[in-house]
């Protein structure tokens, strides 16, 4: 006879079999006398708090935004930064001036090289010195290589966030050729620590070049592309317009700078403003929208990419032959081969190495266009090989601290479009 067979499931349960109450555990005797009435708030009557990152993957890195919400509305916002933890201010001042070029690297990864340019050029004019009229050209080139890199980045991902993944994908590939230049150019693909106080690492060879014309001949095709499959997606548009409108006033209050602030419609843009490098012998367009919203940012990062390509192919045309270093024995590391055969040149290079360069005291503020907008460095030297204090001033902390503006009074899923909209890159703005 089965075991199954003897039980009665119906018969009435009995609680004779249980131990004595006063030899039951504590845990379970407190468990058997709590209240067993309970009641809850209405969740739809009450606010809700919600943590968004700061490993979501739409947050674009390590940005933690704490949110407010009435329902699926924004109420309030709160951005906080600080999870990469790098000191990058700090590092620089008890590092050389030459020891800090591959730390801007990782500042804004998506541009290295401009981060680069920018950091040298406020390094030269502090020690008052100029590079060559070959190396101004060949800066001024892939500065504006970096800046199609990284409008690609942006165009691609903010696509993705709202639910486009073919243009990331395009973006993606197109970047890829990028990258294949930058390893021509400057031996490396992501992190190029191209640029050298008095110059560049390496003159642009006969190669590089080609495959610059090569790209250049294929990219308008390819951005073209990326319009036709956008521009009118009525999925798209219609998740970016009329949605993180600011106007040109407060934008500019704000901080605001780049692309964002010219897709508020004011026209600020140093490479016309404040020239610098060789951007004064060039022609190009500002590019701005009036719509202040998300769908502006979008178009202007777009037809920019346009822009950065015809100032490159004035670049190659108009590059003139030199040297791309300058000739400064005691501020600029002298070349492999002068070293080798002179003995003045091997006393500058050890000096320059164990103690770096020596600027005159006193301060100064160097400022680029890059990708993202206003990105410069103010430096206070003392005299000594290294700085005494070092600033950076990131475009991408200054949009960010816009966002609780930008996404208030919209729902939750609207905050990825303008998280990505502004496009912003915690490797900066957490410096």
């Amino acid at each position: 006879m089965s075991i199954a067979s003897d039980l009665d499931f119906n018969a009435p349960i009995s609680t004779a079999a249980l131990p004595a109450r006063e030899k039951r555990s504590k845990i379970l005797q407190a468990l058997l006398d709590a209240d067993p009435n309970l009641s809850f708030e209405d969740p739809l009557e009450n606010d809700m708090v919600l943590n968004m990152g700061p490993s979501h993957p739409a947050t674009h890195g390590v940005l933690r935004l704490l949110l407010r919400l009435d329902g699926e509305t924004v109420v309030h916002c709160v951005p906080e930064l600080g999870y990469l933890h790098r000191g990058y201010e700090k590092i620089a001042e008890n590092e050389s001036y030459h020891e800090f070029i591959p730390h801007t690297d990782r500042l804004d990864y998506l541009q290295p090289m401009h981060n680069n340019v920018a950091y040298i050029l406020a390094v030269e004019k502090l020690l008052g010195i100029e590079a060559p009229p070959r190396a101004q050209w060949v800066r001024t080139l892939v500065s504006e290589l970096a800046r199609i890199s990284s409008h690609l980045v942006a165009l691609g991902v903010m696509a993705m966030d709202v639910g486009a993944m073919t243009l990331l994908l395009w973006c993606f590939r197109e970047r890829e050729k990028l990258y294949d230049i930058f390893d021509l150019i400057a031996g490396a693909r992501f992190t190029t620590s191209y640029t050298r106080i008095g110059g560049v690492a390496q003159d642009v060879d006969d190669e590089a070049l080609a495959a610059i014309r090569v790209f250049l001949d294929q990219f308008p095709e390819r951005v073209r592309e990326c319009e036709r499959l956008l521009n009118r997606n009525r999925i798209f548009v219609d998740r970016c317009r009329n949605l993180g409108v600011i106007s040109g006033a407060d934008a500019l209050a704000a901080g605001f700078t780049g692309p964002n602030l010219r897709g508020s419609g004011i026209a600020m843009d140093l490479r016309r403003d404040t020239p610098y490098l060789v951007y004064d012998q060039l022609d190009f367009k500002v590019i701005t929208e009036d719509e202040c919203d998300a769908l502006s940012r979008y178009y202007v990062r777009l037809y920019e990419l346009y822009e950065s390509a015809s100032i490159v192919r004035q670049c190659l045309d108009k590059m003139p032959a030199g040297p791309v270093h300058a000739h400064e024995p005691k501020k600029v590391l002298p070349r492999k081969e002068r070293i080798y055969t002179r003995m003045e040149e091997l006393i500058h290079d050890f000096m320059i190495v164990n103690f770096g360069v020596n600027p005159p005291a006193g301060e100064v503020y160097h400022a680029v266009e890059s990708s993202k907008g206003q990105l410069g460095f103010h430096i206070v030297s003392r005299g000594d090989g290294h700085p005494w204090r070092l600033k950076i001033r990131s475009p991408s902390f200054y949009n960010i601290s816009v966002v609780p503006r930008l996404v208030k009074g919209h729902l939750l899923s609207d905050i990825v479009a303008v998280v990505g909209s502004i496009d912003p890159v915690m490797g900066e703005a957490d410096k």
